[in-house]
């Protein structure tokens, strides 16, 4: 069984993210999507990993960074939930009043 879920939401973010970074490189692109579900993987074995922020969200979520990204997740839940990934320079209190 998974330690993770991702939701239809962060399988968007992921697709966009990989065909922002294939425009120039395809084989870097499938490398950092790989990082991003290897730290779901670690997320799952170790949830609790990231901060709250509660200047963000009053949502029971953690945020953890990978590159200029932001994975926000459910810690709460068996297997945790990958909530959404976004980048760091989009107001990120906004995009998460519409997705959450």
């Amino acid at each position: 069984m998974s330690r993770y879920s991702v939701s239809p939401q962060a399988v968007d973010d992921l697709f966009e993210i990989w065909r922002l970074i294939a425009r120039d490189d395809e084989e870097v692109a499938d490398r950092v999507e790989s990082e991003f579900y290897e730290l779901f993987d670690t997320l799952g074995r170790m949830p609790g990993l990231g901060h709250q922020r509660s200047d963000l969200t009053r949502n029971k979520v953690l945020f953890f960074p990978l590159y200029s990204y932001l994975i926000v997740y459910q810690p709460g839940v068996n297997p945790i939930r990958i909530v959404t990934i976004i980048h760091g320079r989009r107001n990120v209190k906004r995009v998460l009043k519409e997705r959450l």
